[in-house]
């Protein structure tokens, strides 16, 4: 049985989904990173046409290239730059460094360049270089004030990027904690983000958090697939994905030394495409099913179990493959599209995509493109039970779709049964997140099919692809 859903909440959520689709020309919550640790990439204006023809609403820099950064102006593009970690010494030793650093970077684009952001260094903190560690703070301060003196302090933000490894303990969520070893220089960069009201960046990768365990169960929840969930025995609180859980941890660092209220930046997350024969999991099946899903959960706006009612602001890495990356395959394949500037798979970020243009959205008109057959998503006959229930209990409760009609006295309740319940389910939820083959997959328990399911009053939502 479908678990009791609120209609009010589901309207309020749908219509604030619906107006982002509507009006918004990018959707801010979502970013992507830039690398270019390649020797392949295309113009820096081919690749600004390229975002201003998805979805993408930010875009990080790991250093301050200006020929990107010219490229990007008047685009509407968000834009985060990075001082990279070799110029933390010059930055944090010298004021007049920082203010040169600012003139160069900044003023010469801004406001053109819509650039909001520095990020001064990335994953300093759990480099094990001490001396840079102790260097930090003072050169965020030193930026922060060379942004000030020129009336930008306000409109700039200040920050630097962590990866995963600044907290000691992430499981259960509610129990995150920072590496005591780094408590002291937190702290005095946690009250630097309080008094700029800069968000704390982290790098969450649950690619990584399922090489380390590698069983079905943790690919599905890793993957944003149906699963049994996680409870917090500390929270109480039910995780269904991996992604809500390790941002929840950080969350739970930052309220246990009082900073409750800093805002988290995903800066980084992503899944390889491939990967060395050791690197499990690598693979463009689950690499489209994360980034994919990940996009609808954050195009939900539900938020996480801890922060529910707002997406956090996520970068998704990358843009493109770095063929020039050193380490394992992985490293070298986390491109959402190719250096030819065709999708490397579709996870839905083309504005010209069905699922970001509903029909009551206003267009202008344009030659129909050819669509296919209408589809409806359903279960395999040979799926138990237990697996179905799972379905419907990650479909309703992910507040994506409105499981209203199978609960008692709905068109859709009678037969009441587990697998009628869960193919209303399961084909609402494929309607609703963009109609894209791995949106009807739920763990191999779906198939695809061009006869319409729908009986006597109880109608099936379908569409073309």
């Amino acid at each position: 049985m479908a678990p009791h859903f609120n209609p009010s909440i589901f309207l309020l959520r749908l219509s604030l989904i619906t107006t982002a689709m509507c009006f918004a020309v990018s959707q801010p919550f979502i970013g992507i990173n830039y690398g270019q640790v390649a020797n392949n990439l295309p113009p820096p204006e081919a690749s600004a046409k390229l975002l201003k023809s998805t979805t993408v609403g930010k875009v990080r820099l790991y250093g301050a290239d200006p020929a990107i950064i010219k490229a990007l102006a008047n685009s509407g593009v968000e834009i985060v730059i990075g001082a990279t970690n070799e110029i933390i010494p010059s930055l944090a030793s010298d004021p007049e460094s920082a203010t040169q650093w600012v003139n160069a970077n900044v003023l010469p684009y801004y406001p053109a360049s819509n650039i909001t952001l520095i990020a001064v260094g990335n994953e300093v903190m759990s480099s094990g270089n001490k001396g840079l560690i102790s260097q930090l703070l003072l050169a965020m301060q030193n930026v922060q004030n060379a942004l000030d003196s020129v009336s930008l302090g306000g409109k700039i933000k200040v920050s630097m990027v962590h990866s995963m490894a600044v907290l000691t303990h992430s499981d259960p969520p509610s129990a995150g904690s920072f590496d005591p070893g780094l408590m002291d220089t937190l702290q005095q960069l946690l009250v630097f983000h309080k008094d700029n009201e800069s968000p704390f960046m982290v790098n969450p990768y649950p690619f990584f958090a399922y090489q380390s365990d590698p069983r079905p169960e943790t690919l599905a929840f890793c993957l944003f697939q149906p699963n049994s969930g996680r409870v917090d025995k500390g929270s109480g609180k039910v995780y269904k994905n991996m992604f809500d859980a390790q941002v929840d941890a950080v969350h739970a660092a930052l309220s246990g030394m009082g900073f409750e209220d800093i805002e988290i930046v995903v800066a980084e997350t992503g899944w390889p495409s491939r990967g060395d024969s050791n690197e499990v999991g690598a693979s463009v099946e689950n690499a489209r099913a994360y980034n994919g899903n990940l996009i609808a959960h954050l195009r939900s706006l539900a938020g996480t179990p801890l922060m529910p009612g707002k997406s956090v602001d996520t970068f998704i890495f990358a843009l493109y493959d770095e063929d020039l990356k050193p380490g394992p395959a992985s490293e070298r394949a986390f491109g959402l599209f190719k250096t030819d500037l065709t999708m490397a798979y579709d996870v839905g970020l083309d504005k010209s995509s069905s699922s970001q243009n509903p029909p009551t959205c206003p267009k202008t008109p344009v030659t129909p493109a050819p669509k296919t057959a209408t589809q409806w998503c359903i279960p395999k006959v040979e799926v138990i039970d237990a697996q179905l229930q799972a379905n419907i209990d990650f479909i309703c409760g992910s507040q994506v779709v409105d499981c209203g009609p199978i609960q008692p006295g709905g068109a859709c309740y009678e037969p009441d049964t587990v697998a009628s319940h869960a193919a209303f389910a399961m084909n609402l939820y494929y309607q609703k997140v963009g109609r894209n083959p791995w949106n009807c997959d739920f763990s191999q328990t779906a198939v695809l099919t061009s006869q319409n399911p729908s009986y006597n009053a109880c109608v099936y939502p379908g569409g073309s692809t």
